[in-house]
């Protein structure tokens, strides 16, 4: 995933687009409740890219949430569209808000701690428990 590409899509009203021509740094699906409830689903799948790459059009309205995530939605429709880490330089767009949703497949799941329980995940990607673990660094 060190290659360059150019990622279009936007909102279910069409009033929000974007372009990103950075390139990916991983693609997940985060099981945790945060993820959930912003999503009013199962989980969240999304790219991960520099927000310096981003190119952002129409009426996107963000909420701080307490992580220090800033979640973008559109807010004429309501989609979900970003989850932008700031401190991070780096924004994870929604899969399913991808003009061409299929571009990528999560590599691995977090937070499975908190998936639902009607939920088997069986499509033999790693899953942690919580987020990724920390490298450890040597003392």
């Amino acid at each position: 995933m060190n290659q360059e590409t150019r990622i279009t899509g936007g909102c279910l009203c069409g009033a929000c687009r974007y372009t990103s021509g950075g390139t990916p740094l991983n693609v997940r699906a985060c099981h945790c409740r945060r993820c959930q409830k912003t999503t009013g689903s199962a989980f969240y799948a999304r790219v991960m890219v520099p927000f310096d790459g981003m190119q952002v059009e129409g009426p996107v309205s963000w909420y701080e949430a307490e992580s220090g995530l800033r979640r973008g939605f559109c807010s004429q429709c309501g989609s979900t569209l970003f989850s932008a880490r700031p401190s991070a330089g780096t924004v994870g767009i929604a899969l399913g808000s991808l003009d061409e949703p299929d571009a990528f497949e999560p590599m691995e799941h977090i937070w499975t701690s908190c998936k639902q329980a009607w939920l088997s995940i069986d499509d033999g990607r790693t899953q942690y428990d919580e987020g990724i673990p920390l490298p450890v660094t040597a003392r």
